[in-house]
């Protein structure tokens, strides 16, 4: 009978030791694998087998999660709207579980069935956009308080403010569409942000179209509501905001604060001292995810992607 020795020092690839395994993961964090693969005279499976194995490494370090605010987002994974759900820790800023097969109320039941009913206990509180099914589940399974992601409601807005242009741009003809013809991005980007030449031309824009002025102010002045403290203040100041859409005309706006009431006890918690967190987190974590999935494009591994998204916030080990 031939017994074959385990050594401690060997990576599951038993060709190569666990520190060159953890170097060679270490690399991955930074390049890609094509690049690792041609510096270090390796083939690209190799690598990303390695890789694996690293991150794997990194999430037993980490440990099991044990949240009290999470939030709660969707990722195209590819062309035709499939998603897949990402969950973070926005105490810990790390994201802790990437799963399910869509975005419906069954696959976001597979976070909490596999965090255990003493974990779903001390969840406290969970952000997430206005998606039914998430909010469904989070209330099935926890006592968690929902907080309504700002950036959302403040995307849902902008949306609204571009049902305005495409009308705008329907109802003028001949030289007055060109004002309005490509202005997407300055109309909905913060004023702040745009270089000295997208500021002329919103400037333009504005001083050419009455309607679309009258929606770009409004948008402007709802980011307004997040600067409150507390909860009656909010209140106040939304109601003005929505008294000044009479006579306005503007259907989309309308229909934005008739769906800014339906979530009204979602999108106050945000004003609760308690409630306090970092909401920029979630944003942050999908576009690091979009990076991953152009620097890992080609690749068809669910798996490695999995791994990618859960251990992006973990730090390095030699």
């Amino acid at each position: 009978m031939v017994k074959q020795e385990k050594l401690a020092f060997l990576a599951n690839n038993p060709f190569y030791s666990k520190r060159f395994n953890y170097y060679v993961g270490n690399r991955c964090s930074s390049s890609t694998i094509q690049a690792v693969a041609k510096e270090l005279h390796l083939d690209w499976k190799t690598v990303k087998e390695l890789e694996k194995q690293y991150m794997a490494e990194k999430l037993r370090r980490a440990g099991k999660p044990k949240p009290s605010v999470i939030g709660i987002d969707e990722v195209s994974v590819r062309k035709g709207h499939t998603y897949r759900i990402v969950v973070s820790d926005l105490e810990k800023k790390r994201a802790i579980w990437f799963g399910g097969i869509d975005r419906s109320e069954e696959s976001m039941d597979l976070f909490y069935d596999e965090l255990g009913p003493s974990r779903c206990e001390k969840i406290r509180l969970a952000v997430m956009d206005m998606w039914p099914a998430f909010e469904n589940a989070a209330l099935n399974h926890t006592d968690a308080d929902i907080l309504y992601d700002h950036f959302h409601v403040q995307s849902q807005l902008g949306k609204a403010l571009d049902k305005v242009r495409k009308s705008e741009y329907a109802r003028v003809s001949g030289k007055d569409r060109r004002f309005i013809k490509g202005q997407k991005y300055h109309l909905l980007s913060n004023h702040e942000n745009l270089t000295m030449d997208g500021k002329r031309a919103l400037k333009t824009l504005l001083a050419a179209n009455k309607r679309l002025n009258t929606a770009y102010v409004l948008k402007e002045s709802f980011s307004r509501l997040w600067d409150y403290t507390y909860e009656a203040s909010a209140r106040k100041f939304f109601d003005n905001w929505k008294a000044s859409l009479k006579w306005q005309k503007l259907k989309p706006f309308e229909d934005f604060a008739a769906m800014v009431e339906r979530h009204w006890e979602g999108i106050v918690a945000y004003f609760k001292p308690e409630n306090k967190v970092s909401l920029g987190f979630v944003e942050g974590l999908n576009n690091k995810i979009r990076v991953i999935q152009r620097r890992a494009y080609g690749l068809r591994d669910e798996e490695y992607l999995r791994l990618k998204v859960l251990t992006c916030q973990l730090p390095d080990f030699d």
